[in-house]
């Protein structure tokens, strides 16, 4: 039994003309959507938020961020998330489908944008003052087209939601000297291709020989790949994805621990409780204990 609700963006649309898309302020998605809101959750779409005010704590799959002015994030489907936000929040937020995305642009994938495209990379982007201004202007702007009955009004929306996340890209750059240079990006573009096969494999292959074998590299490369985009073994990368899993498991799985650490691929349960231990900093029953209490 799942305990952790899915949203799917009917649930906010309100009627609204525009399928595949959703905006709103803050202020008013959480007056709207405040049945939904209230636990941890999990959505069927792309999300971007900025808060423009206030304070608060962010979750996003078990990892916790500050909120503050300026605090700009970015969710894919199927990350849990849940908030604690202070009673004078503000900010704006949207929500798309993959297709409404790549329909129009078809070199172009939301994964691409790296904050989409890998479960390690950060979900949070502190801006500047300059830089928040320059976001809330897009956003307005977004707004008043989403509100409008414009011709052409999809085409200008894909417009602004292009900026924002290019935009986005170069200050995540920025900030990550990794992503700067032209060798790197090629490393990330490989990194993107190994996650995208852990992906399939996670619950059944560990190995770092079985995906730099996929890749047609050395694990050595592979080990370098992941070294230079996130600061991380190729081990550590699949580890941490599988016990990813698991946390998702246990927290809306009706499964017993041995269950669930039998179908992530570890026969010996004794096993699967050091790994998850090593990487998270606490066995699955106090993760449990923590999260569902």
């Amino acid at each position: 039994m799942d305990s952790i609700s899915v949203l799917n963006i009917d649930l906010f649309q309100g009627g609204k003309n525009t399928p595949y898309f959703y905006f709103s302020t803050m202020q008013n998605h959480l007056i709207v959507g405040h049945r939904y809101l209230e636990k941890a959750h999990r959505h069927d779409f792309y999300a971007t938020i900025l808060f423009t005010k206030g304070s608060g704590v962010h979750e996003i799959d078990f990892q916790r961020y500050d909120v503050s002015a300026g605090s700009l994030f970015f969710m894919s489907p199927g990350q849990i998330h849940s908030w604690e936000l202070s009673d004078d929040i503000e900010g704006y937020l949207f929500f798309c489908l993959q297709d409404f995305y790549e329909m129009h642009y078809v070199n172009q994938k939301l994964r691409n944008f790296p904050f989409f495209g890998s479960v390690n990379f950060p979900r949070k982007l502190q801006l500047n003052k300059e830089e928040l201004q320059e976001n809330i202007s897009l956003m307005q702007q977004l707004q008043k087209e989403y509100q409008s009955q414009n011709v052409m009004k999809n085409g200008l929306m894909l417009s602004l939601l292009s900026q924002i996340f290019i935009h986005s890209t170069r200050r995540f750059s920025r900030d990550f000297d990794n992503l700067a240079s032209s060798a790197s990006l090629s490393y990330f573009k490989h990194y993107q291709e190994f996650e995208a096969v852990i992906e399939l494999y996670f619950a059944t292959e560990k190995s770092i020989t079985f995906y730099a074998s996929l890749l047609n590299i050395t694990s050595k490369h592979l080990n370098r790949i992941t070294q230079t985009v996130v600061q991380k073994t190729a081990t550590e990368v699949i580890t941490e994805r599988v016990i990813l899993e698991a946390k998702r498991m246990l927290m809306y799985l009706d499964e017993s621990l041995v269950e669930i650490a039998f179908r992530l691929g570890y026969e010996e349960y004794s096993y699967f409780v050091r790994v998850f231990r090593k990487t998270s900093g606490m066995t699955p029953t106090q993760f449990i204990k923590l999260y569902k209490s």
